[in-house]
C-alpha cells in the first residue's frame, strides 16, 4: 500500500519556479560577462596578453640597492595616464617604495593638470625636454640632485602586422619593458657620492667602445658603464700621457699588438698606487704577447700563451660554456649559471709570491674535461679562466687611489657586442665593473631581467568564431543542461 510520501511531488511548484529562475539568472549573468569581453575586444581588436607575471619582480640586485638607499628620493611620474605604458610604470615605482618607503611617488598628468604640469617644468626645466613628442618623464630627485627618464626610453617595439583577411593593418607591439634598468641607473645618479670614470686604452688593437660591431665591439660593455652611473672615455698613453688622475678604472680589452714599455710602465704606476683594472685577453694575441702579462706577472698573475677547448661543454667548437664559480664576490651571485667563453686563455695565480704578493684568487675555471691545444699529450684537467686579485696598502699608509684590484680574464670577445648577451656574460661584467670599484651594494644578485610577454592573435574570422562560441555553445549548453534538470524533477 502506498503511503502519503509516495504520491507527493519531489517538488512544490513555487520550488521549480525557483530553480527554473536561477537557471535563467546564471545565463544572464555568462551572458553579461561574455558581453564585457567582447566590448573590451571590440576596444582593443585582435590584441590579447597572456602574461606570466601577475606582479612586478624586482631583481635581486634592485632590492639590495634599494635598501642601501639612506636619503629621500622623489620619483615624480611625469605622464599621460592614458598612455599604454603609464599603468606599467606606475606599477614599477610602487614596487620600489614597497621595498624603501624613503622613495615618495607622485604622479603628474599634465594633460588634465596643467597648473601642476607648468609649476614641474619650472622647477626640472622641462621646456626643452619635454617636446611634443617626447612628453612623459620620470624624474628622481634627491638632495638636490635629479636626473630625468625620458619615457621613450623605457620600452621598446616592433611594428608588426595584424593577420588580417580585408586589409593590411599595423600595430606597435611592446617587446621589451627597460624600466628596473632605467630607474637603477637613475637612482644611482641621485644616490651615489660622486661621478665615478673609467677609461678604455685605445692604440693596440683592443675592442673599441664606440664600436657597434657584432663581433668585436664594445658598445653594449660601455652602455652597461653608463647604466652604471660611470662615464667612459678613451685613453691612449702614447707620449707623456699619464693615466689621468680621474681614472677610477682602466679597461685592457684584448690587445692584439705590443704595448710599448713606456706605456706598460704608467700602468704599473697606475696600479701600485692603488688603480683598479679590468684585462682582457684573446687568443687571436696568444703569439703576439702584448707585454701586459709581465705587468701582470709581477704581481702574481699568470696569463697562458694556449687556447682552452672543452668541445663536451660548448655551443659550438671555439667556445667553452663556464659553469665552475668561487664563492668570490664577483662570482657567488652567478653561481648555478653559466658563462660563454669564446677561445679563452688560462689564467691563474703564480705558484711562488712572497708575503707581501696581492692576493689572487680562481673566480672561473673550465671543466675537468678541458684540453689545450696544441697539447695533445696533455691529459683533460680543469684550467683557471679568471682571476680577482687584490692588494692592501701597507697599514698606516695611503695609497693615492686605495686598494688595487684587478679582474683578470682570458678572453675578450665574451664581452663583445653579440656574446655579451649570451648565458650570464653580461651579469658577469657588471659585478666585476662593481667590485672593482668597490660598490658593494650592487655585489648581491644579479641585474634585472626582460619582460617576458605571451601573445595570442586572432584574425578577425577567428575571433568572429570565438564569440559564437562564447555567445551561443557555452550559454545555450548552460541553458539545456539547466532544461534537463528542470524536466527531470518536474517528472
Amino acid at each position: 500500500m502506498a503511503t502519503d510520501s509516495d504520491s507527493q511531488p519531489t517538488f512544490s511548484p513555487g520550488r521549480k519556479w525557483s530553480i527554473g529562475f536561477d537557471v535563467v539568472l546564471r545565463t544572464a549573468v555568462v551572458l553579461a560577462v561574455v558581453s564585457m569581453l567582447i566590448y573590451v575586444s571590440g576596444r582593443y581588436p585582435l590584441r590579447h596578453h597572456l602574461s606570466d607575471q601577475t606582479r612586478i619582480e624586482l631583481s635581486p640586485l634592485t632590492i639590495n640597492l634599494l635598501r642601501s638607499i639612506t636619503n629621500e628620493v622623489k620619483v615624480i611620474l611625469y605622464y599621460d595616464k592614458d598612455d599604454r605604458l603609464y599603468s606599467s610604470v606606475a606599477s614599477l615605482a610602487h614596487e620600489y617604495r614597497s621595498v624603501n618607503p624613503r622613495l615618495k611617488v607622485v604622479t603628474v598628468d599634465y594633460r588634465w593638470d596643467p597648473g601642476a604640469a607648468q609649476k614641474l617644468k619650472a622647477a626640472y626645466k622641462l621646456s626643452e625636454a619635454a617636446d611634443e613628442k617626447e612628453k612623459n618623464i620620470v624624474i628622481f630627485d634627491s638632495l638636490g640632485r635629479s636626473k630625468l627618464v625620458n619615457g621613450n626610453t623605457l620600452a621598446e617595439f616592433k611594428l608588426e602586422q595584424i593577420p588580417s583577411e580585408e586589409e593590411r593593418e599595423f600595430r606597435r607591439r611592446l617587446t621589451a619593458f627597460n624600466g628596473e634598468r632605467k630607474f637603477n641607473e637613475a637612482l644611482l645618479a641621485v644616490t651615489s657620492p660622486k661621478q665615478l670614470k673609467a677609461y678604455f686604452l685605445q692604440g693596440h688593437g683592443e675592442h673599441d667602445p664606440r664600436s657597434g660591431d657584432e663581433l668585436a665591439g664594445y658598445l653594449k660593455f660601455a652602455t652597461i658603464l653608463e647604466q652604471n652611473d660611470i662615464r667612459y672615455d678613451v685613453l691612449s698613453l702614447f707620449g707623456p700621457n699619464p693615466v689621468p688622475a680621474d681614472c677610477n678604472l682602466l679597461i685592457v680589452a684584448g690587445p692584439t699588438a705590443g704595448i710599448p714599455e713606456a706605456e706598460l710602465e704608467k700602468i704599473g704606476k697606475y696600479l701600485d698606487e692603488g688603480g683598479r683594472l679590468f684585462a682582457l685577453f684573446n687568443s687571436a694575441a696568444r703569439d703576439r704577447r702584448s707585454g701586459l702579462e709581465r705587468v701582470l706577472a709581477r704581481r702574481g698573475v699568470l696569463v697562458g700563451e694556449s687556447e682552452v677547448r672543452d668541445p663536451t661543454h660548448a655551443l659550438k667548437v671555439v667556445d667553452v660554456v663556464v659553469g665552475a664559480f668561487s664563492q668570490h664576490p664577483v662570482v657567488k651571485p652567478l653561481l648555478g649559471n653559466n658563462l660563454d667563453l669564446i677561445m679563452p686563455r688560462p689564467v691563474g695565480p703564480a705558484k711562488d709570491s712572497g708575503p707581501d704578493a696581492p692576493k689572487v684568487e680562481v673566480i672561473a675555471a673550465s671543466e675537468p674535461t678541458a684540453v689545450l691545444v696544441g697539447d695533445p699529450a696533455a691529459r683533460p684537467q680543469r684550467f683557471p679562466l679568471a682571476v680577482a686579485v687584490e692588494k692592501l696598502g701597507p697599514r698606516g699608509v695611503a695609497t693615492e687611489r686605495g686598494a688595487m684590484r684587478m679582474v683578470v680574464v682570458g678572453d675578450s670577445y665574451f664581452l663583445a657586442n653579440t656574446a655579451i648577451e649570451l648565458y650570464a656574460n653580461r651579469d658577469f661584467a657588471e659585478l666585476a665593473i662593481n667590485w672593482l670599484l668597490d660598490r658593494s651594494e650592487l655585489l648581491e644578485g644579479v641585474g634585472p631581467r626582460a619582460v617576458t610577454e605571451f601573445r595570442l592573435t586572432l584574425t578577425r574570422a577567428q575571433l568572429q568564431t570565438v564569440q559564437w562560441i562564447l555567445l551561443a555553445a557555452m550559454p545555450g549548453t548552460i541553458l539545456a543542461l539547466g532544461g534537463l534538470v528542470w524536466l527531470r524533477r518536474r517528472k
